[in-house]
C-alpha cells in the first residue's frame, strides 16, 4: 500500500499534471480530512507563474466541489439520523446557520469549522446551488488573498499576467 501511495504521489508531482495535482489536492482538502491545498497552488504557482489564475481557478473547483461533497454527506447523515439530538451549543449554532442560510456556506474556507459547516448546511437540506455558489466565492476568495500574500512575502521573479 505505501508503495503504491508514493506512486501516485510522484505520478501527481510530474509538471504535466500539476494543475490536475492542485484540482485533487484541493478537492481532498476540502472534504472533512485535514490537509491544506494553499502549499500546492503556491508551489505550482512559484514553478509556473504564468498559471496564477489557471491554478487559482482550478483550487476553486476543486475546492468548490469537495465542499459539495460534504454538502450531500450532510444532507445523507440527516436523513440517516432524524432523531439526533442536539446540545444547547450545537443548537445555537444551528440555529445561527439556519438564520444566515446559505449565505453563511461563504465562510466554508475556514480552517476547522469550514468543511462541517458545508456538511452541516447539506443536514439543514439548505438550497444546494446556493451553498455551492458561496462556498465557491469565499475559497476563490481565499485562494487569491493567500496565493497573492504569499508571493508577496516570497517574490522571486514572479509576475502576474
Amino acid at each position: 500500500m505505501e508503495a503504491w501511495f508514493a506512486g501516485v504521489l510522484q505520478w501527481l508531482a510530474l509538471p504535466q499534471f500539476g494543475l490536475s495535482t492542485v484540482f485533487v489536492v484541493a478537492l481532498v482538502s476540502a472534504t472533512l480530512l485535514p490537509m491544506g491545498s494553499e502549499p500546492a497552488v503556491f508551489g505550482l504557482i512559484k514553478l509556473n507563474p504564468d498559471l496564477f489564475w489557471p491554478a487559482i481557478l482550478v483550487a476553486t473547483a476543486g475546492n468548490a466541489l469537495g465542499g459539495a461533497v460534504n454538502w450531500w454527506m450532510g444532507f445523507g447523515a440527516k436523513r440517516a439520523y432524524e432523531s439526533y439530538k442536539h446540545s444547547s451549543v450545537q443548537a445555537k449554532a444551528l440555529a445561527w446557520l439556519e438564520k444566515l442560510g446559505p449565505r453563511a456556506c461563504f465562510f466554508a474556507f475556514l480552517p476547522i469549522i469550514g468543511d462541517p459547516l458545508a456538511t452541516v448546511a447539506g443536514w439543514l437540506k439548505l438550497p444546494f446551488w446556493q451553498c455551492f455558489l458561496w462556498g465557491a466565492l469565499g475559497k476563490f476568495l481565499r485562494y487569491v488573498v493567500m496565493t497573492a500574500g504569499a508571493l508577496w512575502i516570497w517574490p522571486g521573479q514572479f509576475q502576474i499576467g
